[in-house]
């Protein structure tokens, strides 16, 4: 492992190979020209979706390929074994400049499922999977979520069937980013109706252009599409793409989980910053009452920042952050919202019609999309029940009957 250079130092380190990369981002002359989209879920067609995802793959090969990729990983893996809170200081230094924008199924793919990889692959695995993935020449998107199960993603009802050297999977999915254009789903499968929930259920990663895969784009508010629902209609997994052991899967998912949690923290601070400019430009005094909502929105968004600092600071001494996590996923979304009231303040009935003038019309993504994070990434109300038990100690929910749910 070669030494640990000092944060001030890597940062100066970044910013300078930033530099001689790609253009810096100056807010103030963005203002009122390019792009507005202070969208929460894109309002892409697929062919924008595709080719706004390989411009977003030329800058993350680029970053890898030039050591700033993987940047807490070994180097057999590509990265430089630096501390985790390391890419946070690099991304703190990146957003200053003119890069693509990350859509989710990037993170999903390299800080969700390559580190479940890491844990829970064999090496044949590994050595398949990582150093593509954590490079992006492959993406991966989760196939958790179903209709029938709610919140409770232990209740999955997709099922996986041995059949010779592999298992056919039969279900639906829903909700899952990034569909139309990963290589791999990772789907928690039931491969034991006949036990308590959480120990019949098993992870496999599958191809997402294999035979019986079905994707279809759930159309949103905003009239775009951003997510899908995934149908597996006897969809052959060889047993070579199981991860982890049969029957262990609840495991690998919380693997997946908590660190969804932690890159939900920074949710939304774009477009408060976005909106607190806003403020600062409209063209006629604030009153009273909008100057108190966005002094309030101010604080919040560096309490959020403050909690993303904690984070930081708990994954820095090697601990997994549970309660910060969770503090920080309920924060982001009540930022969001408070996002929300504050444009709808400043704008008025500008809001409401396209008449062509930036940086108006384009707010209704924003509070069309902003609820969904309410439930994306963890409900609320999930994450209150996380530290309502683990922090302030009360009583549990009380548990279904051993076998019952399956």
């Amino acid at each position: 492992m070669s030494e640990i250079p000092e944060p001030e130092e890597f940062r100066a380190e970044a910013r300078r190979w930033l530099a001689g990369t790609a253009e810096t981002r100056d807010a103030r002359q963005d203002w009122g020209s390019g792009d507005d989209s202070v969208a929460v879920f894109e309002n892409w067609t697929e062919p924008e979706e595709r080719a706004h995802t390989e411009r977003i793959r030329d800058w993350e090969r680029t970053r890898y390929d030039r050591g700033w990729g993987a940047l807490d990983w070994p180097p057999e893996y590509g990265g430089r074994e630096l501390p985790s809170y390391y890419e946070q200081l690099y991304r703190a230094e990146e957003a200053a400049f003119d890069v693509p924008r990350r859509t989710e199924v990037f993170p999903v793919t390299q800080q969700l499922v390559a580190p479940a990889i890491r844990i829970w692959g064999t090496d044949e695995q590994k050595a398949r999977w990582l150093r593509p993935m954590l490079r992006t020449d492959e993406l991966a998107c989760q196939l958790f979520s179903e209709t029938e199960a709610g919140s409770d993603l232990a209740a999955v009802r997709t099922r996986a069937v041995r059949e010779g050297d592999g298992w056919l999977l039969r279900g639906h999915k829903v909700w899952t980013s990034g569909a139309r254009v990963a290589t791999w789903g990772v789907a928690v499968c039931r491969t034991d109706p006949d036990v308590p929930k959480h120990a019949g259920i098993t992870v496999f990663l599958v191809r997402m252009d294999a035979p019986g895969v079905t994707v279809r784009p759930i159309r949103q508010m905003t009239g775009g599409y951003s997510f899908n629902e995934v149908y597996l209609d006897d969809v052959f997994v060889p047993d070579a793409d199981r991860l982890g052991p049969v029957g262990q899967g609840w495991r690998v998912t919380l693997t997946v989980l908590a660190a969804e949690r932690l890159d939900s923290g920074g949710l939304g601070l774009d477009n408060a910053d976005r909106a607190l400019q806003l403020a600062r430009r409209l063209p006629r005094p604030l009153t009273g009452g909008e100057r108190q909502q966005a002094a309030d929105l101010f604080v919040r968004a560096l309490v959020q920042r403050l909690i993303g600092l904690r984070v930081t600071a708990a994954v820095a001494a090697g601990r997994e952050p549970g309660a910060e996590a969770s503090v920080g996923k309920l924060h982001a979304t009540a930022t969001m919202r408070a996002t929300t009231d504050l444009v709808q303040q400043l704008l008025g009935p500008r809001l409401a019609a396209d008449t062509g003038e930036w940086g108006t019309f384009a707010w209704t993504e924003h509070l069309l999309g902003a609820p969904g994070y309410r439930i994306a990434g963890g409900s609320d109300e999930i994450q209150r029940t996380i530290l309502a038990e683990r922090v302030l100690g009360l009583p549990k929910e009380p548990k279904e009957p051993k076998g019952a749910g399956s």
